[in-house]
């Protein structure tokens, strides 16, 4: 799934036909339309399984990119969620409460074994991994390579917390380890890496704050609570206009350099090595996807 944005993964319980009425015309680049903690009681679990069955059919959700969020496997709810909603129209499913490689693994083959039994090929559903625990964090690389599906990892923060018997501190102190490790495992392993929710959903400035240190530690998205949130959110996962130039301008000095026999280029008095020159491409790239998502 490398064509797709994934700068806003927002969270819809999927029992509430209001809430997924709303979520069809929201701008999210992915809606995660849950299954698991939003949805209670139990037996309001098979009415959400219904509900995206029927709003994916009836195409309410066309041209969306959908993964449910779905039970994990010690829930008594798992082969229900994915038997029911492995469905054209679904591109896969986030799986919460990974602690270790295994898990996904599991997932990945339940997977495999539904898709030959439905006539799909194998590997048509993608996996995003919820990292909820301290044991999570630890084993963030070896849940990323588990299973080839994996496109993404997302941070629960507030799960976390309690599982470390932590304090979600008013700076978010207590998050920036996990919060790098997460990230820096991810990119290890060419996976995407998802920022967690921010539980303060009407503070926009804590957000922006919240945003500007996701970014340089180096997130591609973040989970979302409230629509409210998205601008904000895409503003800071998108490339400005300024860096746009700027990164032709380095692909144009590296082109010209080369032809020229110079071998690195200078801009403003700076080498732009390759390091730059692959960060200006993929910049580019990401400009082109979201001005392609637009039209």
């Amino acid at each position: 799934m490398k064509d797709v944005l994934m700068r806003s993964l927002m969270f819809v319980p999927a029992h509430s036909d209001k809430l997924m009425q709303s979520a069809s015309k929201v701008d999210a680049d992915i809606l995660l339309l849950d299954i698991e903690d939003s949805v209670q009681p139990v037996a309001n679990k098979q009415v959400a399984r219904n509900k995206i069955i029927e709003y994916v059919k009836n195409g309410m959700f066309k041209g969306r990119i959908i993964f449910p969020r779905i039970n994990d496997r010690e829930s008594g709810q798992l082969l229900k969620d994915v038997s029911q909603l492995t469905i054209p129209g679904i591109a896969g499913f986030m799986y919460p409460k990974a602690k270790r490689g295994e898990d996904i693994y599991f997932f990945d083959k339940l997977l495999e074994t539904i898709e030959f039994e439905k006539g799909y090929d194998i590997g048509s559903f993608k996996i995003i991994a919820l990292i909820e625990t301290a044991s999570a964090v630890m084993n963030v690389q070896e849940i990323c390579a588990s299973s080839n599906r994996v496109v993404a990892i997302a941070f629960g923060s507030e799960d976390f917390i309690t599982d470390l018997e932590g304090i979600h501190d008013q700076e978010h102190l207590s998050l920036f380890s996990p919060r790098a490790m997460i990230a820096m495992g991810a990119r290890a392993q060419n996976v995407i890496p998802i920022d967690t929710v921010h539980v303060r959903v009407k503070d926009l400035e804590d957000l922006e704050k919240n945003l500007q240190l996701s970014v340089k530690l180096g997130f591609e998205g973040m989970l979302v609570l409230n629509p409210i949130e998205i601008p904000l959110v895409h503003k800071y996962y998108s490339p400005s206009k300024e860096e746009v130039q700027h990164s032709k301008e380095i692909l144009i000095s590296d082109q010209l350099a080369r032809k020229e026999g110079v071998g690195v280029a200078i801009i403003n008095g700076k080498f732009i090595g390759p390091p730059f020159v692959a960060k200006a491409k993929k910049i580019l790239e990401k400009d082109k996807l979201i001005k392609s998502k637009k039209q």
